[in-house]
């Protein structure tokens, strides 16, 4: 582009929105400071700036002028940054370059994971590593590049995490800043905001995590055979499991009734008016899902249809029931908290996708991308989850 020389009419005067806007006569016009805007004889418009880099004239290219590139309001912004860099030495068209080839936090988590498989105690270890930035960090950070990532995005990844999944937003912390630590070795950095990040997090909620408390993934098998070797009633023990193989809440396993049930097609319909969002919820039934289910049958009242009925003649089992349970065997748990063990399971063991794991939770999908992928149920995709699921705490137990 060096040699054009500025053309068109004279213009003593700095550009105007309209005249960029309108001008269709091809030319190269003048706006100050060494910032044209260049009509091709085709309409086409394209900004570009002339300047003095490290003693030489350069002109830099600063994108499209036409309405959907850049405004005047813009060009005149990236020239000044420009002029800025090249008064103390910069060479703005180098730093340009250097930016393109700067990764993504995704690209660069998948880089490190990839130069670490060497290291990682087994391919589990290392697929949970990624898995857990997949789940927790990409959706908030996974596109933007490293060497412009701050403190108040990692804020965004851990903050809806911080109280509610404490030990993972440990991890998911700690793993974003291997990714940052990288990305300064490469030069593309020169500091780690995760460091600084635990200032603005609030103080844990011990109440919350107490109310919530949920065992590590990898010992829930184990609760499960404890519960089933207690010597608690047939009923308490087999909504226990059933509670955790279908990741449901309390309230919707205890007060399940059978003609919510399809047993020849293995599917659990839970009404709107028993679900927290309002909302009709399919549960996909595993193998093991449905022989608990025909244990069950054989506890059926005349008097009601309760599958898990309590001992008081139409009542369904009581929360505390199952609360004491676990406390009396020593369980570190609360009931809820088994859908906390099932969701760190399937986000950091396991490829099944984001919205898949959020849609077997019952949880309405907030991504707007996500949603649209989502609009049916992904039924078949959750029962792929479920039974992996059921498989997992089956082989995970002492």
């Amino acid at each position: 582009m060096s040699g054009i020389k500025p053309t068109g009419q004279h213009r003593e005067k700095r550009l105007s929105a309209a005249f960029v806007r309108t001008i269709k006569v091809a030319g190269f016009y003048g706006d100050g400071h060494g910032l044209y805007l260049k009509v091709d004889a085709s309409g086409a418009k394209r900004w570009v700036q002339r300047i003095v880099i490290q003693g030489k004239r350069r002109d830099i290219g600063l994108g499209s002028g036409d309405a959907a590139g850049k405004t005047l309001a813009e060009a005149r912004e990236a020239a000044l940054q420009n002029r800025k860099a090249a008064r103390v030495g910069d060479d703005p068209i180098a730093a340009k370059k250097r930016s393109t080839s700067i990764l993504s936090f995704e690209e660069a988590a998948k880089s490190i994971h990839e130069l670490s498989k060497p290291t990682w105690k087994n391919d589990k270890h290392g697929q949970q590593w990624i898995n857990t930035l997949t789940t927790y960090a990409f959706p908030y950070i996974g596109k933007r590049r490293v060497d412009i990532i701050n403190s108040s995005d990692v804020l965004a990844v851990l903050t809806p995490i911080w109280n509610s999944r404490p030990e993972t937003a440990r991890r998911v912390r700690q793993r974003i800043g291997t990714v940052l630590d990288w990305s300064i070795a490469q030069g593309w950095r020169t500091d780690n905001p995760t460091k600084a990040t635990i200032k603005g997090l609030p103080k844990h909620d011990r109440s919350k995590v107490e109310h919530r408390k949920a065992l590590p993934y990898d010992k829930v098998g184990d609760a499960i055979a404890k519960i089933r070797a207690s010597d608690a009633g047939i009923a308490t023990k087999l909504a226990f499991e059933f509670l955790v193989l279908t990741a449901t809440r309390s309230g919707e396993t205890r007060e399940a009734v059978w003609s919510e049930f399809d047993l020849s097609n293995a599917v659990w319909t839970i009404p709107a008016a028993r679900m927290k969002a309002k909302k009709s919820h399919r549960v996909p039934l595993s193998t093991r899902c449905l022989a608990i289910l025909k244990e069950a049958k054989a506890l059926k009242r005349q008097s009601d249809d309760l599958v898990f009925p309590g001992t008081k003649e139409g009542k369904p089992l009581s929360d505390m029931t199952l609360s004491k349970l676990v406390k009396e065997l020593g369980i570190e748990a609360v009931p809820h908290g088994f859908r906390s063990s099932f969701r760190d399971w399937s986000g950091e063991t396991t490829a099944h996708p984001r919205e898949v794991i959020e849609l077997a939770m019952a949880h309405g999908i907030k991504d707007k991308a996500e949603a649209a992928y989502a609009r049916s149920d992904l039924f078949e995709k959750r029962r792929a989850l479920m039974n992996d699921w059921s498989s997992y705490v089956g082989n995970n137990k002492i």
